[in-house]
């Protein structure tokens, strides 16, 4: 027992007072005397009662019994311990009067209510453990039970006599159950039906749109891992050939086109090629989810089944822009050999470009030729030349003009790199008895035009902040645009105000389908850009 009180008496240096619970004595005055408490703690640990409870409290504690301590109080609420006082009967001082909200610590042992043992230690409750439901799964979140017994309810309509679908039927499972776009049926299909057995049975979709959480995902995931290859986390080009097959077989718009296999094609290069323009924003050629879903891609996609009128699609689908395109390119390759030479290039819009501006094009700064052939862009290249040239306020196009003129490729434009490209400019209109604007003049237009943060250099965040900022690129390279945009031609600008949802591309595309679209007999057609700047009497001044 002596060591055991021993032991007792080396923690009362860290006992809190309060916890005695002593009515005889103020907690304040044992604060202030610790040499008190230690003599109180003692004579305390010496009576037998004292002595007595301890010894029965070890024992029902090492015998696994029940404790139980007993507590008694007065009338008026006031605490006390079963265990013996240290002051006689009668002998002990008055407290000092205290109020309940003076000391914190009082108020927050009496917030937490009074202790059903009466010990004078502080009870300590366990945390309630609080099941946080899952909410990340790796491959999507399963169906709740209600949807997935309705569309297995759905398929035993389709997959009636349990023998699958052939691919032409599965379309349907295709529009109704999965709410995909049609032309993606056959790729769906095939996703499937891995084996190539040439029918779906109701399990196999089961395993695969249904036990697979497809079914759960969002519209753009959904699509993206119908198309995508086995363990890839990228689209190809080559994963959206099955889709344009697809659309070309199927589609009403574009019915006329079966007869001509070439042009088929062609017109789904070209569809592909400006979906990786403008969504594949790395340039690397995978196509990530993260991309599909910030572009519009998937929109276009639904709208193809609801528009008999392809040429009404204009993001990507268009017809109408695909001719244009092609056209542009053939009047360009004089030899028809599908490749484009700096010659052929600095035809383009009756010779609107500047050979500098061309020369940037060839040295594959803006963007690596795909042509296997050096010194030469492929249709591939020019559909992103194309592309950028004529529409100017897209993202795109002002990186590609951003690159060409970012001579040292510092990632900002310095009034000596733009002024070098002007230069030719320059003399371009002095050759045409034009009224030459000095660069200087032209260059606090184009400041006052962009509002640059530093008005000594422009950078690409500048040029995307400013909605007309592609004009800039006009001043620097393309004549015949500079000249369109020194007038203010109020019909292009009426234009404008009509259609304000058309872009700069959709109205090009418009103006030169027209245009190409009267041509006859195999009349040599005119390689003017379209605009009202028309050049088309003059030769190339040098």
């Amino acid at each position: 027992m002596e060591v055991e009180t021993a032991g007792c008496c080396r923690d009362v240096a860290t006992l809190d007072t309060e916890l005695l619970q002593l009515s005889e004595i103020s907690p304040l005055a044992l604060k202030e005397n610790p040499s008190l408490a230690e003599a109180l703690y003692r004579q305390w640990l010496s009576l037998p009662e004292t002595s007595k409870s301890v010894k029965t409290l070890i024992e029902d504690s090492q015998s696994g019994a029940a404790i139980h301590v007993s507590s008694s109080g007065n009338a008026s609420g006031a605490t006390s311990s079963s265990l013996p006082s240290m002051f006689p009967a009668g002998s002990a001082p008055p407290l000092s009067p205290r109020s309940s909200s003076s000391s914190p610590r009082f108020a927050r042992r009496h917030a937490a209510g009074p202790s059903s043992l009466g010990s004078p230690l502080k009870l300590v409750s366990e945390p309630v453990r609080e099941v946080i439901p899952q909410f990340y799964f790796k491959n999507g979140r399963p169906a709740p039970k209600e949807i997935k017994e309705q569309c297995l309810s759905r398929l035993d309509h389709l997959f009636f006599g349990g023998e699958g679908l052939s691919i032409q039927e599965f379309r349907q499972v295709t529009k109704d159950i999965c709410k995909l776009p049609s032309f993606l049926s056959s790729s769906l299909f095939r996703k499937i039906d891995a084996a190539g057995t040439g029918v779906v049975t109701r399990d196999a979709f089961v395993d695969y749109w249904i036990n697979g959480n497809l079914m759960t995902m969002d519209l753009a995931t959904q699509i993206f891992n119908v198309l995508k290859k086995p363990n890839l986390s990228y689209l190809t080009q080559d994963d959206f050939k099955p889709i344009m097959r697809e659309l070309l077989a199927t589609h009403p718009g574009l019915e006329f086109l079966q007869g001509t296999p070439e042009f088929q094609e062609r017109y789904a290069e070209t569809v592909i090629y400006r979906i990786y323009y403008f969504i594949n924003r790395s340039g690397n050629g995978f196509l990530t989810l993260r991309e599909l879903k910030r572009g519009n891609l998937i929109a276009a996609m639904q709208q193809l089944d609801e528009e008999e009128d392809i040429n009404k699609i204009l993001k990507y689908f268009s017809y109408e822009h695909f001719y244009v395109i092609y056209c542009k390119f053939w009047e360009l390759d004089s030899d028809h050999d599908f490749l484009i030479d700096k010659e052929n290039l600095i035809r383009y819009g009756n010779h609107s470009l500047t050979y500098r501006i061309v020369d940037r094009i060839f040295s594959q700064v803006p963007r690596k030729f795909k042509s296997i052939s050096e010194g030469k862009m492929g249709y591939e290249d020019f559909v992103y030349f194309i592309l950028s040239e004529e529409d100017k306020s897209s993202e795109p196009s002002l990186e590609y003009w951003f690159k060409c003129i970012d001579l040292d490729g510092n990632g900002i434009l310095t009034p000596n790199e733009m002024q070098f490209f002007y230069e030719e400019q320059l003399h371009r209109m002095e050759c045409m008895a034009q009224e030459p604007v000095l660069f200087e003049d032209i260059l606090c237009q184009m400041i006052d035009m962009v509002s640059p943060e530093n008005e000594c250099y422009f950078t690409l965040r500048d040029l995307k902040r400013c909605k007309i900022s592609g004009n800039i690129f006009n001043i620097l390279f393309n004549l015949n645009k500079f000249m369109a945009f020194e007038t203010r031609d109020p019909f292009l600008i009426r234009q404008e105000r009509e259609n304000p949802t058309m872009t700069e591309w959709d109205r090009f595309a418009h103006r030169e389908y027209i245009r190409l679209s009267m041509e006859e007999d195999g009349e040599d057609a005119s390689n003017g850009s379209g605009d009202v700047w028309d050049e088309s009497s003059l030769e190339a001044p040098f």
